[in-house]
């Protein structure tokens, strides 16, 4: 992990409430961080919760929508963004845009939006964008706990009991635990790829101003510096899934792995315990631990497609950092310090990405980055950076699982090995 620029009482990044290393400022303490500190439950419209058990669908995205906002927020009014700042955001995103395309060729991010927005916006967002997935996942949820008869008349066990219900409080459960978790990743998000979310909608520009400028204060940096860098940042990710095959083998990949899940609807309700859906703590109390609904679902199946998931994110975020490198080194004077920040940023989220991860297989850890760092590294060394934008020529210049460690197996696949070099400690 990179060093702090800091001292050994450096700043944390913050997104201007919390403190990730400050257990009284954890909403619970080292568990999910769902609402806010001392934040009043009353405030959440929990009236809709009757509507909510009646609603069709496989989620509940009233509830969910409800949660993101009030989470994202801290339940209170945002401040308005300056023109200042939006008008800043769009010149330099479109010069990063300039520099993008001239490195990569990747021309399609010049028709990439560009918005300079506050939390509430990016939690809707991301709902919207999450949807076919996080729909996909609840569908698998809501089939799997669907009992084929149960007399609950001759049955004294109380889990038998639970079971029978969780077909009509699933859409309930992960309305809360979407909306919880989308609303806390809105509080620390600087841009839309902070994270490599399998988003279904097209390549756009986004800003989190409010999160921006803490992470700039956290870090004392320099503020168009920062600014243009993750201008670069965004740009780069966006041309990237600009690509048709990579925007869609990222939503195959993590829709295979929710439909993996497999509900043990016994093993679910004895998690669960007491939950009751007409209680608003009792919902509160689900978003604390997110586990007991995931533990009761994960399966062996979701090993294997969690390799090739980690691969493909390695790649994207190693190929995304030699670009950034490239145009970052020439072009803004406190790019190293930036950069080291930014390795912490994306490294220490917290509980909150880790739920992310085991739900949607987004293990994007500090061996990923590394590897995905020394994969590009490896075919530069081989072949120049040309052969690297390859990547992105069709979904068969993905490498496989044996390719990431090995470039010169890529390389060899791809005909562009000019040294001879196969790896053969890849097999």
């Amino acid at each position: 992990m990179p060093s702090s620029p800091q001292d050994d009482d450096e700043p944390r990044e913050d997104s201007g409430d919390e403190s990730p290393e400050n257990p009284e400022n954890q909403p619970f303490g080292a568990s999910f961080p769902g609402f806010p500190p001392g934040f009043d439950i009353s405030g959440i419209d929990f009236s809709a919760l009757a509507r909510a058990l009646q609603s069709s669908g496989p989620l509940n995205w009233e509830v969910a929508s409800q949660l993101a906002a009030v989470v994202a927020t801290g339940g209170e009014d945002e401040p308005a963004i300056d023109a200042s700042d939006r008008e800043q955001f769009e010149e330099l995103a479109h010069a990063a845009q300039t520099h993008a395309v001239a490195e990569t060729g990747l021309a399609a991010t010049f028709v990439a939006s560009v918005r300079a927005i506050d939390r509430r916006e990016w939690a809707a967002l991301h709902l919207d964008a999450l949807r076919p997935v996080l729909e996909r996942l609840a569908t698998t949820f809501g089939g799997l706990v669907q009992p084929e008869s149960v007399v609950i008349e001759e049955s004294t066990d109380p889990n038998d009991a639970i079971a029978s219900f969780l077909p009509m409080i699933a859409p309930l459960l992960l309305g809360a635990q979407t909306g919880s978790m989308v609303g806390y990743l809105a509080q620390h998000a600087l841009g839309r790829y902070d994270l490599p979310l399998p988003t279904a909608d097209e390549p756009s520009l986004c800003f989190v101003v409010r999160n921006v400028d803490a992470f700039e204060a956290a870090w004392s940096l320099e503020r168009a510096d920062l600014r243009f860098y993750l201008a670069i940042h965004e740009v780069v990710h966006a041309a990237e899934r600009s690509v048709p095959w990579v925007r869609e083998r990222m939503l195959d990949l993590a829709t295979e792995y929710v439909s993996a899940y497999e509900v043990d609807a016994s093993t679910l309700s004895t998690r669960l315990g007491d939950f009751d859906p007409s209680d608003p703590s009792s919902i509160q109390a689900l978003t604390e631990h997110p586990d007991e609904l995931l533990g009761a679902m994960r399966s062996d199946r979701q090993h294997e497609i969690l390799v090739r998931v980690r691969v493909l994110h390695a790649v994207l975020e190693g190929y995304a950092d030699v670009v950034l490198e490239r145009i970052g080194n020439r072009l803004i004077p406190s790019f190293e310090r930036i950069h080291e920040a930014m390795a912490r940023h994306r490294l220490e989220r917290g509980e909150a990405e880790r739920f992310v991860e085991g739900l949607l297989g987004l293990a994007t850890g500090r061996e990923d980055y590394e590897r995905g760092a020394a994969f590009c590294a490896g075919v530069i060394e081989r072949a120049g950076i040309d052969a690297l934008h390859r990547l992105w020529e069709s979904p068969e210049m993905a490498p496989t699982p044996n390719e990431f460690d090995a470039p010169g197996l890529w390389l060899a696949r791809i005909d562009l090995d000019g040294d001879g070099d196969g790896d053969g400690d890849g097999d």
